[in-house]
């Protein structure tokens, strides 16, 4: 029986969940698993297309289940998407767990998504949709997490150290 995740990493969309999450799960000898990988395996199409085709409300419904189900059965290093934080069920769900959420500015995740219209919720005005989209989630985050840490001006690597010594993590 899985007692859950070793780290849950949240945070927006290119913040780096998915290579400090790697970096870490390495560093601890465990798994890494990405909820936004298993919905595009599940629905054999990228996030995007599913926004597209299904509209978000669809999208969320999914991930939902893909979040609960990931929580259930890994006991590795976890990244949800930038959105899975919306659903209460879900939150409710990461109470007491040891949650991440890895933080930036506008700028850096304007740098860092080039601003990238793959991403289907940044499409028409990337800095102001971000920072809309930063506004409505940011405190949903904060509750969620056990922990805040910044990756503006770090490197992965750097970012992966703060995780561990903010949870106090031993290296396997």
């Amino acid at each position: 029986m899985s007692t859950g995740p070793v780290v849950v990493l949240v945070g927006p969309m290119g913040v780096g969940k998915s290579t400090v999450g790697r970096l870490l799960a390495e560093r601890l000898g465990v798994e890494y698993r990405d909820t936004d990988d298993d919905i595009v395996a599940e629905q054999g199409r990228a996030i995007a297309d599913i926004f597209v085709d299904e509209g978000e409300p669809y999208f969320r419904a999914v991930e939902k289940r893909a979040v609960h189900q990931a929580l259930a059965e890994h006991d590795g290093v976890l990244a949800l998407g930038g959105g899975a934080i919306l659903d209460p069920d879900t939150r409710a769900l990461l109470a007491g767990r040891p949650v991440v959420y890895l933080s930036m500015d506008v700028e850096e995740a304007t740098r860092r998504t080039g601003l990238n219209v793959a991403r289907p919720l940044l499409a028409v005005n990337p800095r102001k949709q971000w920072r809309e989209l930063m506004d409505a989630r940011r405190h949903l985050y904060e509750e969620v997490a056990r922990a805040v840490v910044a990756t503006d001006v770090r490197t992965p690597e750097e970012v992966a150290q703060a995780v561990l010594d903010v949870l106090e993590l031993k290296e396997a």
